[in-house]
């Protein structure tokens, strides 16, 4: 199998598990999905259609991910556990980008056309998010683990829930070397709850001023 260079990198640099690169080559189901991917596209590009498909499938059975050999994918591409990971024939994703198991970037058409989403440079989609349809995902974007995102979203920032809502932008730009760190994004439901007390109770400083004034 062909290993590629900045694929390999961004193993060592964002998995703090791996061991040593023979380990990265041997065992990270990730790493060899995307090594896979890589020799599957370039056979599709050069029309060499079926031979690509029994790539792409023989990749789905060893490593649990699949990677439509007609997406286009960029440098240093990283998923953490290939588990369940499905990227559709028309996606297309930038350089630095980082996504963890169980997520799919699908479409929502069955004609022949862009019907899967873009994303950008330096994202990280967390662990079984689902992002459908031909959307635009801005550079710098976290996705929230579970969350699903069907709207475009501008760059530079956090998108969670489901339906996606983006709850933070033109934030601080994502650091790599916390990227594994996507469980630390906003609570909406705690957030709205925590205003929704404070409005209850100026409502009920309202009110009781307003009783002591009619009493007066």
């Amino acid at each position: 199998m062909d290993y590629y260079p900045g694929d390999l990198k961004a193993v060592m640099d964002r998995d703090p598990a791996i061991i040593d690169e023979s380990d990265a080559k041997k065992y990270h189901t990730g790493f060899r999905a995307v090594c896979m991917y890589r020799r599957s596209h370039e056979l599709w590009m050069k029309g060499k259609l079926k031979k690509a498909r029994a790539l792409n499938f023989k990749a789905h059975r060893e490593t649990g991910c699949d990677i439509h050999p007609g997406a286009t994918i960029g440098e240093r591409f990283f998923i953490d556990h290939a588990t369940g990971v499905v990227i559709g024939e028309t996606a297309v994703i930038g350089d630095d980008v980082t996504i963890y198991q169980g997520v799919t970037l699908g479409g929502v058409s069955f004609k022949k056309e862009k019907r899967h989403p873009t994303l950008g440079s330096r994202i990280v989609v967390g662990a079984g998010a689902i992002v459908l349809g031909d959307i635009n995902i801005g550079d710098d974007v976290r996705i929230g683990a579970g969350s699903v995102v069907v709207k475009d979203v501008p760059p530079n920032c956090t998108v969670v829930g489901v339906p996606g809502r983006i709850v933070s932008e033109n934030g601080v730009r994502v650091d790599m070397g916390n990227v594994l760190e996507h469980n630390c994004l906003p609570d909406v439901i705690e957030d709205c709850m925590d205003r929704m007390e404070t409005e209850i109770e100026q409502l009920r400083t309202l009110t009781e001023s307003l009783k002591k004034n009619r009493g007066a």
